[in-house]
Parts: C-alpha cells; sequence; structure tokens
C-alpha cells in the first residue's frame, strides 16, 4: 500500500515536470512563430482577433513536437533529482526492485505516448485546419495596413498598389495595376479586358474602399492590345472582393488523419490522393502515429540511470546523449520514410525491437544485481 503510494507520487511528479517543460518550451515557439504572423495585420490587412485565434490554434501544432524531448528531459531531471536525494537507496534498501521503477517509467511513457497521439492523430490537423478556414473566410478589416509608402504591395491577388506618400489614410501618387479581373468593371468591354492600370494624384482609403481624384484609367484589350484610356476627376473602388495571397489551401499536416488513411485502403487516385502527395502523406502518417512510440524507448533508455554505474558510457551525460540522439535520428529519418522503402521499414520496426531489447536487458541486469546482493 505504501509502495503503490511512493509510485503514485513519482508517477504525479514525472507528469509534473514533463507538463512544465512542454508548456514552457511550447511557450517559447509560439512567441517566435507568433512574430512571423504578424504579417497577417501588417500586410494582409486581417483583424486582431484574427491573428491571436490563429496563433492560439498554432499552438497545437507546436506542442506535438516538443513532447518527446520534453519528457527526456522530465524524466532525466526526476531520476537525477532523486539519486542525488537518495530517496532510490532508501527503496533499494527497503526491498524495493528497480525493475518496479523501470515498470513506472515505462508507464508514464505509455500515458505520454496516448497524449501524442491524441494530439497528433486527431487535434493538431484539426486545429490547424480550423486555422486554414479562418483566412479562407477572408475577413479583411482594411487596405490600410497593407499599403506601405515607396513600395510595391503585392499582398492581394492579381493587383499591385504603390504609393509615394501615405499619411494616415491619405495616400498621394497612387498607381494600382490589376491583372486579376478585380476592376474589369471600370472598363467599356468588361469581356476583352486583360489588365486594368489606375493612376490618381491622390486617394483616401476607407477601410474595404479607395476614393481616387484626378487621375485615369488605362484599360489593356486582349483582342487588339489596344490601350482605353478614361480620364476621371473623382473615382470611387469597392474592394470588399478583393482576396489576399494568403495560402488557402489546406496543407498535408492540416489534412484529418482519415482522410490520409483513405488514399491507400481504397487505392484511388486523383487530385488528393495522387502519388507524389501520397509520399508526403507517409511521411505525415508515421509522423502522427509511429513517431509516439519512441517515447516508450527514451524512458527505458534513462531507466539506465538506474544501474548506477561507474562506466563512462553508461555515466548520466552518456545516457542523455544516447536519448537525445535517438531523437533527432528518429526526426532526420521520418522525412525520408515516404521515399526509401528500406527507412520506413527501419522506422516502423526500430522502435518496438529497441523497448525489447532495452527491456530485456535492464531485466537481465537487476536480476543479476540482486542474485549478487543476496
Amino acid at each position: 500500500m505504501l509502495q503503490n503510494k511512493i509510485y503514485q507520487n513519482f508517477l504525479k511528479e514525472i507528469l509534473k515536470i514533463f507538463f512544465a517543460i512542454l508548456f514552457g518550451l511550447s511557450l517559447i515557439a509560439l512567441t517566435v512563430r507568433a512574430v512571423s504572423f504578424l504579417d497577417l495585420i501588417v500586410d494582409n490587412g486581417y483583424p486582431v482577433s484574427i491573428y491571436f485565434k490563429y496563433s492560439f490554434l498554432n499552438f497545437f501544432g507546436i506542442a506535438p513536437k516538443f513532447i518527446p524531448f520534453s519528457f527526456l528531459l522530465a524524466l532525466t531531471i526526476f531520476t537525477i533529482k532523486r539519486s542525488q536525494d537518495s530517496e532510490f537507496i532508501i527503496l533499494w534498501t527497503s526491498g524495493v526492485k528497480k525493475i518496479y521503477l523501470v515498470n513506472l517509467f515505462f508507464l508514464s511513457s505509455l500515458f505520454i505516448l496516448i497524449i501524442y497521439l491524441t494530439l497528433s492523430t486527431f487535434i493538431t490537423p484539426l486545429a490547424l485546419n480550423k486555422s486554414r478556414s479562418i483566412l479562407n473566410n477572408d475577413q479583411l478589416n482594411s487596405l490600410l495596413p497593407a499599403i506601405k509608402s515607396q513600395n510595391f504591395t503585392d499582398a492581394f491577388k492579381g493587383m499591385t498598389f504603390i504609393v509615394n506618400e501615405k499619411k494616415q489614410n491619405e495616400v498621394r501618387d497612387v498607381f494600382i495595376h490589376d491583372k486579376g479581373e478585380n476592376l474589369k468593371n471600370l472598363s467599356s468591354n468588361t469581356k476583352d479586358t486583360s489588365n486594368v492600370t489606375i493612376i490618381a494624384k491622390k486617394g483616401l482609403i476607407d477601410k474595404k474602399n479607395f476614393y481616387l481624384v484626378n487621375g485615369q484609367i488605362i484599360t489593356t484589350k486582349n483582342s487588339d492590345n489596344k490601350v482605353e484610356v478614361i480620364k476621371f476627376k473623382q473615382l470611387n473602388i469597392d474592394l470588399k472582393n478583393l482576396s489576399t495571397t494568403t495560402i488557402k489551401k489546406p496543407k498535408i499536416q492540416e489534412t484529418k488523419t482519415i482522410k490520409m488513411l483513405n488514399c491507400f485502403v481504397f487505392n484511388r487516385l486523383d487530385k488528393f490522393c495522387n502519388e507524389n502527395a501520397k509520399k508526403e502523406m507517409i511521411s505525415a502518417l508515421n509522423r502522427r502515429m509511429i513517431l509516439p512510440f519512441y517515447i516508450p524507448v527514451i524512458s527505458l533508455i534513462v531507466s539506465l540511470l538506474l544501474l548506477n554505474s561507474k562506466k563512462k558510457y553508461l555515466s548520466k551525460t552518456s545516457i542523455f546523449i544516447y536519448s537525445f540522439l535517438l531523437l533527432i535520428i528518429v526526426e532526420m529519418s521520418v522525412r525520408y520514410t515516404g521515399l526509401d522503402s528500406l527507412i520506413r521499414k527501419l522506422f516502423l520496426a526500430t522502435p518496438f525491437i529497441l523497448t525489447l531489447l532495452i527491456y530485456s536487458l535492464l531485466f537481465i541486469k537487476f536480476k543479476n544485481l540482486q542474485i549478487k546482493n543476496e
């Protein structure tokens, strides 16, 4: 009964350290990533609310990447701290077998594995897909943040803006070039318009409306390349349907796991399930569904610390390096699992083989130590 309470406290402490490290690392990474997301406001004119929603949903894409490393740190910190405090020595002298603690580490790794699988397989793709759909709604707040003085602004599909001077919402020497048929209604023949160029002395930007003064509309015709010029004193352009150049098509990491698995189950070929896409899907599926099984391997490698060996290759530093190198190799190899069948087979088999080998080694070692002590 007392032993069960000790194991429960150990498990709680390991998980507490793990979640603290995971949250800290993920928050730092999200803060760095969020700086690049500022382009949504500065360049594309999205409202601040969209920026925060998009950043929050991307947290679920960042966190799973730090799970294996966070668990490695948590387990290493726990083991070294308890060893230094002589708590393990008290356990061994009271008759607790070391293999029981290995089993506890392994049990905690299975719990982390389930969390990782749940996140990577279901929650992360759903959250990332939701973040992409937020941008798909094109909730453009204003053109004003995107347009900068003496700079090409091509944050919108088919349109380029250049202004010589910008003061609050007033602009001077305006140049607008449209090749995406956003302004074809300004031409006398909307069906035969190649591109439209507008030049104006000054203008006023009011959210999605552009008010221009003293300028001309230059339209190029498709049929004969003739140029039509229309002068104006005042022109109001409504750009509410203007679309940003932000990528809106869901990427592989934003695609549901079931949808990707269906490509292989039904073996169909279409725009989504083509041969090139399937190679990417294999890598993505291995990352989501197989990579988590390397976490129990980490728990068993860290368990080598319980041997208290004076040999250099079993020192604290060496064992941490083994675990860290394994994570690096796994991260590097998962990218090539869709390209090479040998790498894919090795990637699938390695966690289960290593788990069996290291656990057997620990079991034999502790059994021999117990016989020697007796």
